[in-house]
């Protein structure tokens, strides 16, 4: 058992050292290359470097061991016909709760959120708080994730939604304040990264595969649009919603400042 352990963790941290390596080459040709300098603090590079390496070989390990498979689970336990509700879409509710909630606590703890998050709230001195944004953006996806998890159910085309939903951010990026709308695109990239991704594409697949009539290839796949579209909305929702209370807090405040 432990020989077969350390195998994996062999073959993934060189599968992952291969991966890695094309961007560290391209780093160091344009570091001595081009700038010509030595890079300040190289041995803590370098050590960060045996960090992110070994990281993301447990992480890659974790992936196939643990969260692609506790997510196909669940989506079979909440499917299973002794605990659907009733006939049709209605009969999912408890399927739509939990991708709502697997949602907000997978972007909550999603790393790259949080980075953008604290720069956002460093950058503009505090009036974009880092809690706020990410609770802005998980609630955006997990409203996004359940309605995907609404459209496998129902068979209805995913196309639908998506030109929905970016029509609503059109709209919404005309009326926005312009401080705002490349932070609100960018937090609806950051989500799909490391700790959502897995999980919510896990859902769809267990999801697809569980509800009679779907077909995991092809309506499995698309929850990670809907994870990347709707923070876009929730953001710039919030941001309007702020916006509107900070003006009735101050009214002397010139409103098109």
């Amino acid at each position: 058992m432990i020989a077969e352990r350390l195998a994996l963790f062999q073959s993934t941290a060189l599968s992952t050292l291969l991966d890695v390596a094309p961007i560290v080459a391209i780093l160091a040709v344009f570091q001595f290359a081009v700038l010509r300098r030595r890079p300040p603090r190289l041995r803590r590079i370098a050590i960060g470097f045996v960090y992110v390496l070994v990281g993301l070989t447990l992480f890659l390990i974790g992936l196939d061991e643990a969260l692609f498979p506790l997510g196909e689970t669940m989506a079979r336990q909440l499917t299973a016909p002794e605990r659907i509700g009733g006939a049709g879409w209605s009969g999912y509710l408890p399927v739509y709760a939990f991708a709502a909630a697997i949602g907000f606590a997978t972007t909550i703890a999603e790393p790259s959120l949080i980075a953008v998050a604290v720069k956002a709230e460093e950058i503009s001195g505090g009036s974009v708080g880092a809690t706020g944004l990410r609770i802005a953006v998980a609630v955006g996806v997990a409203a996004g994730v359940a309605l995907g998890c609404l459209r496998i159910v129902t068979g209805t085309p995913l196309a639908w939604y998506i030109v929905a939903a970016y029509a609503v951010v059109i709209l919404q990026t005309i009326r926005a304040q312009r401080a705002i709308v490349p932070l609100a695109y960018d937090s609806g990239g950051v989500t799909t990264s490391t700790v959502t991704v897995p999980v919510v594409a896990a859902l769809g697949l267990g999801l697809a595969a569980s509800v009679p009539g779907r077909s995991p290839l092809i309506d499995g796949f698309g929850l990670i649009a809907f994870a990347s579209v709707f923070p876009i909305v929730s953001v710039l929702g919030y941001a309007w919603v702020a916006s509107r209370l900070g003006r009735r807090r101050n009214p002397t405040k010139n409103p098109g400042s």
